[in-house]
């Protein structure tokens, strides 16, 4: 099979024009779900699907498949299936979901160029709300397409403006019917962009995920007492933001002492909310989350437990009130041995090297796993740089890393 690298790429230039935004450098775009921009990229989408005589089915929450069935494939036979995710963060990158989704395209047409006659039918999904930047947490579509959450429960997800998906949907006429369900699959792969170094580091242009890993989110309040910063001495007050500095500092010294055991335990404080944020005002109170990953989960224990310890002694020192809520916690995600396998043959099959590695980002795979057997493809990510205009993978690594993915989805949809 060979795949047409000037198809791939017009196609994911043509889908990074929807949304573009001006930039310095690189090039950027903004895709937030049932937006103008999400409009057009998914009729794009449609009509490549149309292009190459796959037939398209939306279902409520907007997921959108395109299914081939060439006379070959039973059409009873559970399908294989491929894709990712057409949103994208704020001033995002053009590689970030639109790649998995058509190289699932390409790997498609790749099939239909070489007669390969599959005896399942292959299918290629856009997963709606990947990114979770307009509704709820993100993975949205995923998540319904496994029966983690249910169908009115998504569309009653509100954006900040009180505007249900299921409206954003509609207005933008890919409020479908029925649900997209994951477990009638065969086989799921995503190809995704790495968002780290190690393949650029080790000149591979495949990398085959072992596991996604765990992430587990923590909401964290501390509370003072507002007062003013001018005559109010250092003894009376109660300070709500220099109790948060001594506990972000105390989750990073956590996570570090848990890397001597497990490399890739990674914690982080991205979010501050103060309150009431005046520069000549004492912080009366501050709302802060903890993300905390890993591939081992006693690792995201750990880490919580530290946090929960680090509370109760800033509580016991300094005159705050603190409390942690545990709102988000996934387990790390081990990938199908079974098409692991089918993408390193693909590789192989190809000429092209493959690499093992973790996945530190959750993706739609992580929920699919659940359901069905299920891989994660990763190509080179330039400096690793990713939700940014910068973000870049050469179009010779898109096509090599799509390569692998038409051949291990050939091989499963052949078995």
């Amino acid at each position: 099979m060979r795949v047409n690298q000037q198809r791939l790429r017009s196609d994911i230039e043509s889908n990074a024009e929807f949304g573009a935004v001006p930039t310095d450098e690189g090039r950027g775009r903004t895709v937030l779900t049932g937006s103008e921009a999400d409009r057009r990229a998914r009729e794009f989408f449609c009509e490549r699907l149309r292009d190459a005589g796959l037939s398209i089915t939306i279902d409520e929450v907007g997921n959108i498949v395109g299914r081939w069935e060439p006379e070959s494939a039973d059409p009873d036979a559970a399908p294989v299936a491929t894709g990712s995710h057409l949103d994208s963060v704020p001033e995002g990158g053009i590689f970030d979901g639109p790649l998995g989704v058509y190289a699932g395209l390409e790997s498609v047409r790749a099939m239909q160029d070489a007669g390969v006659e599959p005896v399942r039918p292959v299918e290629v999904v856009n997963f709606t709300e990947e990114e979770g930047q307009r509704f709820g947490g993100g993975l949205i579509g995923s998540a319904v397409a496994v029966g983690e959450l249910g169908v009115a429960e998504a569309l009653d997800i509100e954006d900040d403006d009180g505007i249900p998906l299921g409206d954003a949907l509609a207005d933008i006429g890919y409020r479908g019917d029925g649900r997209v369900d994951a477990a009638d699959w065969d086989a799921w792969i995503e190809l995704h962009i790495e968002q780290s170094e190690r393949l650029e580091d080790a000149a591979v242009p495949a990398g085959v995920v072992t596991s996604i890993v765990g992430l587990s989110r923590c909401a964290v309040e501390i509370t003072g007492e507002a007062d003013h910063a001018g005559s109010t001495l250092m003894g009376d007050r109660s300070d709500a933001l220099a109790a948060a500095s001594e506990f972000v500092l105390d989750v990073e010294r956590a996570t570090n002492e848990r890397g001597e055991v497990s490399e890739t335990a990674v914690g982080t404080v991205g979010k501050l909310e103060v309150s009431p944020n005046a520069p000549n005002v004492i912080a009366g109170q501050v709302d802060l989350t903890v993300d905390i990953r890993d591939v081992a989960y006693d690792s995201i224990e750990y880490v919580i437990d530290e946090a929960e310890a680090s509370l109760d002694r800033i509580e016991a020192e300094r005159p705050v009130g603190a409390a942690l809520s545990h709102p988000w916690d996934r387990k790390p995600v081990e990938m199908s041995e079974r098409c692991r396998a089918a993408l390193h043959d693909a590789g192989t099959d190809a000429d092209l090297d493959t690499l093992d590695l973790h996945s530190g980002a959750g993706h739609d795979t992580m929920h699919v796993a659940a359901v069905t057997d299920a891989a994660l493809l990763f190509a080179p990510s330039r400096d690793g740089i990713s939700h940014n205009p910068r973000e870049w993978t050469d179009w010779e690594d898109c096509a090599d890393a799509t390569r692998v993915l038409a051949g291990a989805l050939a091989d499963l949809a052949t078995e």
